[in-house]
């Protein structure tokens, strides 16, 4: 099931990119010409302004394009199969064991290498 359909990007798309821009621009000034002032205050008002500014720019056409992709992908993800408490288990203790064997097999060989090139160069 694929959906194509394109979201129409209205007159009023630009000027809300605008805003949005102007917005968190506020809020970075914000936040720097209040630096004197407590952080909480100066975090509020920057989470504030910028939730102001997610709010208008998901009335774009982007905007709903990008709620179309995360419902889309909450969809998908409730399909999944998620594997049982017990196959995670035992896939976690194999890739240990992998590792585990891998990194020793590495030491080895660098440790024999160490002694040859030891031998070798006096």
């Amino acid at each position: 099931m694929k959906h194509n359909a394109e979201v129409q990007e209205s007159r009023f798309d630009t000027p809300k990119w605008v805003v949005v821009v102007l917005l968190l621009a506020v809020a970075v000034g914000g936040n720097a010409w209040f630096a004197d002032q407590a952080l909480l205050y100066r975090v509020l008002g920057v989470v504030v302004i910028c939730g102001v500014a997610a709010a208008i720019a998901l009335t774009t056409a982007k905007g709903q394009a990008l709620m179309d992709l995360a419902r889309g992908s909450k969809r998908e993800i409730q399909r999944v199969v998620w594997p049982t408490r017990q196959e995670t288990i035992q896939t976690t203790l194999i890739v240990l064991a992998a590792v585990l064997v891998v990194g020793l097999l590495l030491w080895l060989i660098d440790t024999v290498l160490g002694w040859a090139m030891s031998g070798i160069i006096g």
